[in-house]
């Protein structure tokens, strides 16, 4: 379906669960700058606006902003300080969210180029729910899957059966 979009099984895994809990007629603001998965969304039919790159940690005020019905964050949350004030302060009603989960066999992904690209958390499914149940948020569904990779060794093969992301739908308590 995406033959030539890395990476092809998380975006099919997170198109399938969002089109089962959000319709195309529901208005997004997805978190982060437009990128190859809300290009995807709107491929299928979703009305997507995205945040224009700003420092979510720092200035929300998009957020605070957008009228949006259903607040995405897809792999986002991991990047931030304190994703705790974002998650409290949207309007939205409805939250689709993914995360990477902590391995214990792997480090915390950091950029050795990139001074954004670090996850500053990789969460624990349990501690994620936590975040989202404290900042007002009911876990309606979720849904885990696994990242294996195509090459020799113990992590490899770890990967293909240790679930890597996890993907929840929401709703205000």
């Amino acid at each position: 379906m995406y033959e030539n979009t890395f990476p092809n099984k998380r975006f099919q895994h997170t198109l399938a669960f969002l089109q089962k809990h959000i319709a195309p007629s529901e208005s997004i603001l997805d978190l982060g700058v437009e990128n190859p998965f809300s290009k995807i969304m709107q491929q299928n039919g979703y009305k997507v606006e995205n945040t224009k790159g700003e420092d979510l940690d720092l200035d929300f005020s998009s957020v605070l902003e957008s009228d949006a019905e259903v607040v995405t964050a897809f792999e986002i949350f991991e990047h931030l300080l304190a994703p705790l004030h974002i998650l409290s302060s949207t309007k939205a009603n409805k939250l689709v969210a993914s995360i990477p989960l902590k391995l214990w066999f792997s480090p915390a992904y950091r950029s050795k180029t990139d001074k954004w690209d670090r996850h500053y958390h990789e969460f624990e499914d349990w501690q994620f729910d936590w975040l989202l149940e404290k900042a007002g948020w009911e876990i309606q569904d979720s849904q885990k899957w696994t990242n294996p990779v195509k090459k020799l060794g113990i992590r490899p093969l770890l990967r293909a059966f240790t679930p890597r992301y996890y993907i929840v739908y929401a709703t205000r308590k």
